[in-house]
């Protein structure tokens, strides 16, 4: 069986580009309320994802760190096994599930709304637990996984990821980020 690698790239990458140019149309008033719940956070920004948004959660916090937003990743499973300490009365949560169903993710939001903890979610299915209960949806839909099986996480992270950094420039410009801010 031959297969052409090259052509395969060039799908997966096209595939990603669409769903992100796409995404980018759909930019409402919700990116902009999340950029300012961010803003206005007096702790910290908590990121959280499980799986493979764990990762993009990841280093969602490490940029959202070195562009000046004080922030903590928090792993959801955890979270429910001790570590909510990490979150505080004045911290903003950002939740990544693509799915917004993902059980140690559904799991801790009680924990957050019992302690008042306003999040954004960050999901691909607005209709799921985690968008119901968020006071921020970030509606990332997208027609399917660049894999031909449409089960390996690429456009749902790739998205993540994007909106993650669009966030972050965001809050740089909010609050008037420098180059020497960044060393």
């Amino acid at each position: 069986m031959d297969l052409d690698i090259n052509a395969i790239i060039r799908n997966v990458l096209n595939a990603e580009a669409q769903a992100l140019l796409k995404l980018a149309l759909r930019v409402d008033s919700s990116f902009e309320d999340a950029a300012s719940l961010l803003h206005s956070c007096e702790g910290k920004v908590v990121v959280i994802g499980m799986g493979k948004c764990s990762h993009i959660a990841q280093k969602m916090s490490a940029t959202f760190a070195s562009t000046g937003t004080r922030t903590q990743f928090v792993h959801p499973a955890e979270a429910i096994h001790g570590d909510l300490g990490y979150i505080d009365a004045q911290d903003v949560a950002l939740v990544l599930s693509n799915s917004g169903e993902t059980e140690e993710i559904t799991a801790l939001l009680p924990n957050l709304k019992s302690r008042s903890i306003p999040f954004i979610a960050l999901t691909g299915n607005a209709e799921s637990t985690l968008a119901r209960q968020a006071d921020i949806v970030l509606d990332i839909a997208f027609e399917g996984e660049a894999d031909p099986l449409n089960l390996v996480p690429t456009t749902s992270t790739t998205a993540m990821l994007a909106v993650g950094d669009a966030l972050a420039v965001a809050l740089m410009e909010l609050n008037s980020f420098t180059r020497e801010d960044f060393a």
